[in-house]
């Protein structure tokens, strides 16, 4: 059983004195391929190093994390840029790259940095459109002023994940209106009080789904509390399958075609 974890930070510190071993377990687990999303300008040029060093397993993104969004953040993006559509050549030949993230808008904590934050994201949303590479898309406590975004560039934009979806119905079905997106689900699956159990199935069809750990936040239960990693996402296959009441292989190959669409990947 073969699948793809498409968001997992492996390039952070946690993975530092074992990097190799977490890649050699999830290769055993079943993972196809992990792709990894950057938060930061140092992030984004070390992840492109990183999946260098393991070609056609790592996928590289790159981009500006709400989070990190200072008042430098026009300076970042510029930087940002350069990796992602190289001044020489065609974004296609010259960029390893296959989406722009981790982007997206963040006011859990506070909303210091919203005019930035919106500037910045919307700035990201017209890469997408201007070098067709899907977007990874991060949205905590924003999803209207998410939305309003997104629609402005609906029809131009080629698609892209809804990270860490963890939402109720009504928000998945606005999101889903947008076909060329999917929704990115991973540990939260599986914990005890989640709702989302009840609310995939009813809502999102299989085809509009793909997998992910969010490595190393947010362990998938019976390994909720520890670093997550790319081998836990058969804990969620498994309660993925469970909830929709069909066999895992099942869902570890729809998931797959689902992020070789949304990502344009053929090479495995």
């Amino acid at each position: 059983m073969n699948y793809i974890d498409t968001h997992a930070h492996i390039d952070g510190q946690e993975f530092d004195q074992d990097r190799n071993e977490v890649i050699a377990r999830a290769r055993e687990a079943g993972a196809a391929a992990i792709f990894v999303p950057a938060i930061d300008l140092p992030s984004s040029c070390r992840i492109l190093a990183l999946c260098q060093q393991h070609p056609s397993y790592l996928y590289p993104m790159a981009g500006l994390h709400p989070e990190e969004v200072r008042a430098d953040w026009r300076d970042v993006l510029s930087e940002i840029k350069k990796l992602i559509a190289p001044t020489s050549g065609t974004v296609g030949d010259a960029s390893p790259l296959i989406a722009i993230g981790e982007v997206g808008l963040d006011f859990y904590w506070s909303r210091e940095f919203e005019k930035e934050q919106l500037a910045a994201f919307e700035e990201q949303v017209q890469w997408s459109v201007e070098t067709r590479l899907p977007l990874m898309i991060h949205c905590r406590k924003a999803q209207n002023e998410m939305v309003s975004i997104i629609k402005r560039y609906a029809r131009e934009l080629p698609g892209g994940v809804f990270h860490c979806f963890t939402g109720n119905a009504i928000e998945a079905e606005e999101l889903l209106q947008f076909p060329q997106f999917v929704l990115g689900i991973g540990g939260v699956l599986t914990f005890k009080k989640s709702h989302l159990p009840e609310v995939l199935p009813a809502v999102v069809p299989l085809d509009r789904i793909v997998l992910e750990t969010d490595a190393p936040y947010m362990a998938p239960v019976p390994l909720r509390g520890q670093r997550n990693e790319p081998a836990y996402v058969r804990h969620v296959i498994a309660r993925m399958a469970q909830a929709y009441g069909v066999s895992e292989e099942e869902v570890a190959t729809r998931t797959t075609a689902n992020a070789k669409r949304v990502f344009h990947i053929t090479n495995f």
